[in-house]
């Protein structure tokens, strides 16, 4: 039953996914794949309008593949299986960490998570770029995928410009220049 295996993928994709949405990407990505819910094109789209979307990236993702899936019944049963972890995961923390959240094995568990979420992240990032043809041909494109990537990292960084506005002018630079 397709809702079924909606909910159990994406409960273990939430369940050991650590680090956030951006982490995730892999890992969704390769399962979403794998099931032949989607293919990684049509995936990396929709893992970029969950991006730009309110909400969690993972479960706006989780929605997107759901309903593409199975309709509403599956959006409804692809986010239960993604938020449903993190809620158990986090009422047992919580009932924990302020007993533990000084001992040293916890401090130390944590520092190495740090390391290996960021790369996760850029795992993640550079499947996407990779996927969507950005990184390995040289050529018009990809020099105008990495102008884009520079300026808004210019504009992110230095000039603090809000993500927000720096993800509307990158859009609009992009109907204009690409249309």
């Amino acid at each position: 039953m397709i809702y079924w295996e909606l909910f159990i993928t994406f409960f273990i994709v939430g369940l050991v996914s650590f680090g956030g949405g951006y982490a995730m990407f892999s890992i969704i990505e390769r399962e979403v794949t794998s099931h032949g819910w989607m293919t990684t094109q049509e995936f990396t789209n929709a893992f970029s309008v969950a991006g730009m979307s309110p909400g969690p990236i993972g479960t706006n993702s989780a929605i997107f593949v759901g309903y593409k899936t199975a309709a509403l019944p599956g959006a409804a049963f692809a986010a239960a299986g993604m938020v449903l972890p993190s809620l158990i995961l986090v009422i047992l923390v919580g009932l924990f960490f302020t007993k533990f959240h000084k001992n040293k094995w916890v401090q130390s568990a944590f520092y190495g998570l740090r390391p290996i979420v960021t790369g996760l992240i850029m795992y993640g990032a550079i499947r996407f770029a990779v996927s969507n043809q950005l990184i390995g041909t040289w050529g018009s494109e990809m020099i105008g995928a990495l102008a884009f990537f520079a300026c808004s990292l210019i504009a992110l960084l230095y000039f603090r410009i809000h993500p927000l506005y720096v993800i509307m002018i990158s859009g609009l630079t992009g109907i204009a220049i690409y249309s």
